[in-house]
C-alpha cells in the first residue's frame, strides 16, 4: 500500500495530471523583421504593440529598444549588435522594459548601462532591478534640502555651497577643470557617508582609464560606482549612461541613503541624442537639436531630490557637467541645464590663464539652495564675503588706470587680494570643514593681512596642520576658534620668514 501510494505522488503522476488539465489553445506571438540596420539603428517592421521603451530581440542575439514609432514601422537604437544583424533577420518583443540590476554589491564596480562588468570580475548580485525611466518623486515625497554635502573646495563650501539633494551644474570651456572639480568632490565623500555614481559618457578610454585610476588611488571606489559609456559604443548606450547611473543612486536614495551622482559631460549626451533624433529622421530644430531634448534633461535631473522620512529619507545631488565653447554660456544646451539645475558653478578661461585656480567665476556662479543647507557657523563667517569680493574685483579695475584712491578703498582692494590668495586650491588637495572654518575666522580677524601674499599657501598648511591635532569642532565657540588660529599663525611666523 506505501509502494503504491509513493507512486501516485511521483513525478509520472503529476506529469500525467497536468496532461489531464492541458487544454490547447490559439497562441498569438507577433514577429518582426529588420527593413535596414546601420549606425546603430534598426528599422523593424510587423510588431504592431510595440510602445516606446520596449525591448526588442533579435533573432541574432542582439538587442534594442524602440525609440520611435511610425505608421508602419519602428525604429529601434540598438544597445548590442552583432555582425549576423542584416536585413531580414527576425525581431519580437520581450515583454519588458530596460532595467539595471542595483544593490550594494555594485559599490566599487565598473559597468556599462545595461549593468554588465567592465572591470573583469564576476557579474555583481543584484538586491532587485531598477527602470532606467522612471518618473521624478512628487512634491508630497520631497523635503527641503537642509543638510551641507562638502565639496572640500574652499570657493565652493564657502561661497556658492551645495546642499544634499540639489543639482548643481559645472560649466566652462574644455580644459579648465569641470571633471577635477567633480573629482574632488567625489573623493572628498569619504567618511562622509555618502555613496557616489561617477557617469562616464561618451569619453575617450584614456580619459575613462585616468578617472577610474584616480578613484582608485585615493580610495574612493569604495564608495562609488563607475557607470561608463566609451566613445566606441553604440549611441544608445551612452544615451542611456546617464539614465543608468541615476537609476543605479535612485536605489540607495529610496533606501534612505545619501547619494551623489556626476554626469560627465551632458554636452556629450545632448550630441548622441541629437544623432540618433538626425538618424531616425525627427524634424530638427534649434542648432539641429531635437524638440524634446530640454524634456530629456528635465526627465533626469528631476529625479534628483530629498526625500523625506515617510518615503525613505536619502537624497541624491547631481553634478551636470556641462561644456561651452569660447565661453559661450549662452548656447542652446547651457542655457537649458542652467534652466534646469538649482545653480551653476561657472569656470573662465581668464582666470585660469591667469593662475587663479580652481578658475571659479564667481560673478557667474551661483547656488539657489545651498545656503538654506549651509551649517550657521560656516555661514555666519562666510557672511558677506562674496559681495565684498565682488566689489574688490570692481574697485581693482581703477588700479589698472593708475587712479588714486581713498583709504578705505586701498584698504578694501589688500583685503581683496589675500582673499583671492585664500581662495586658490590645488587639485586633489581638498579640505575637511574645520579647516575651512579656521582660514575664515582668521581672515575675517584680519590675521592674514601682514602676512606677504608668497606666504599664503604656508600659513593655510599651518591652519591645517593645527586643526588636525587639536580637538576644535565646528560648534565650539568662536573665541576658541580666534585664538587657536592667532596662536598657530603666531607660533609658526618665524619659520616662514
Amino acid at each position: 500500500m506505501a509502494s503504491s501510494n509513493s507512486a501516485s505522488n511521483g513525478p509520472l503522476s503529476r506529469q500525467a495530471d497536468w496532461l489531464n488539465d492541458y487544454r490547447p489553445g490559439l497562441r498569438i506571438r507577433e514577429q518582426g523583421s529588420v527593413l535596414a540596420v546601420g549606425d546603430g539603428i534598426a528599422w523593424v517592421s510587423g510588431l504592431p504593440s510595440a510602445a516606446m521603451d520596449d525591448l526588442i530581440e533579435f533573432a541574432d542575439g542582439s538587442q534594442g529598444m524602440v525609440f520611435d514609432l511610425t505608421t508602419n514601422r519602428i525604429g529601434a537604437v540598438l544597445l548590442e549588435e552583432t555582425s549576423r544583424l542584416t536585413a531580414g533577420t527576425a525581431a519580437r518583443l520581450s515583454g519588458r522594459q530596460l532595467s539595471i540590476p542595483v544593490g550594494n554589491e555594485l559599490l566599487g564596480r565598473i559597468i556599462n548601462p545595461l549593468g554588465a562588468p567592465l572591470d573583469g570580475r564576476p557579474t555583481p548580485e543584484q538586491t532587485g532591478w531598477q527602470r532606467l525611466e522612471a518618473k521624478a518623486p512628487p512634491i508630497v515625497a520631497r523635503e527641503l534640502v537642509t543638510k551641507p554635502l562638502y565639496t572640500g573646495i574652499k570657493i565652493i563650501d564657502t561661497l556658492i555651497p551645495i546642499g544634499r539633494g540639489q543639482r548643481q551644474l559645472i560649466v566652462g570651456d574644455n580644459g579648465l577643470g569641470r571633471s577635477a572639480l567633480a573629482l574632488d568632490t567625489v573623493i572628498h565623500q569619504q567618511g562622509n557617508g555618502v555613496r557616489c555614481v561617477y557617469v562616464l559618457i561618451g569619453q575617450k578610454r584614456s580619459t575613462t582609464v585616468d578617472t577610474i585610476e584616480i578613484l582608485r588611488e585615493y580610495g574612493a571606489m569604495e564608495y562609488t560606482t563607475v557607470v561608463v559609456a566609451e566613445a566606441s559604443n553604440l549611441p544608445g548606450l551612452q544615451h542611456l549612461a546617464p539614465f543608468a547611473g541615476c537609476a543605479v543612486a535612485e536605489f540607495w536614495m529610496q533606501q534612505g541613503c545619501d547619494t551623489l551622482v556626476v554626469y560627465d559631460d551632458l554636452a556629450t549626451h545632448a550630441q548622441t541624442y541629437r544623432e540618433l533624433s538626425l538618424l531616425l529622421r525627427r524634424p530638427p530644430g534649434r542648432e539641429a537639436y531635437p524638440g524634446d531634448i530640454f524634456s530629456v534633461h528635465a526627465r533626469l535631473l528631476e529625479r534628483a531630490t530629498c526625500l523625506n522620512a515617510s518615503h525613505g529619507g536619502g537624497s541624491m545631488t547631481a553634478l551636470p557637467i556641462v561644456e561651452t565653447r569660447q565661453g559661450e554660456i549662452a548656447a542652446f544646451i547651457p542655457t537649458n541645464l542652467i534652466s534646469i539645475t538649482d545653480g551653476q558653478i561657472y569656470l573662465d578661461r581668464k582666470l585660469f590663464t591667469g593662475g587663479f585656480r580652481p578658475a571659479i567665476d564667481i560673478a557667474r556662479s551661483v547656488s539657489r539652495i545651498g545656503g538654506h543647507a549651509q551649517h550657521p557657523r560656516i555661514k555666519e563667517e562666510a557672511g558677506r564675503m562674496k559681495l565684498d569680493y565682488l566689489q574688490f574685483l570692481e574697485l581693482e579695475v581703477f588700479t589698472r588706470f593708475g587712479a588714486r584712491l581713498e583709504a578705505s578703498m586701498e584698504s578694501a582692494i589688500a583685503r581683496g587680494q589675500v582673499l583671492r590668495e585664500l581662495l586658490k586650491q590645488d587639485r586633489l588637495a581638498t579640505l575637511p570643514v574645520t579647516v575651512q572654518m579656521a582660514w575664515m575666522v582668521a581672515f575675517n580677524d584680519g590675521l592674514f593681512e601682514a602676512v606677504p601674499k608668497e606666504q599664503i599657501p604656508a600659513r593655510m598648511a599651518q591652519l591645517a596642520s593645527g586643526v588636525h591635532n587639536a580637538s576644535l569642532r565646528l560648534d565650539s565657540p568662536r573665541e576658541a576658534w580666534r585664538k587657536a588660529t592667532a596662536h598657530w599663525l603666531r607660533s609658526h611666523e618665524g619659520k616662514t620668514t
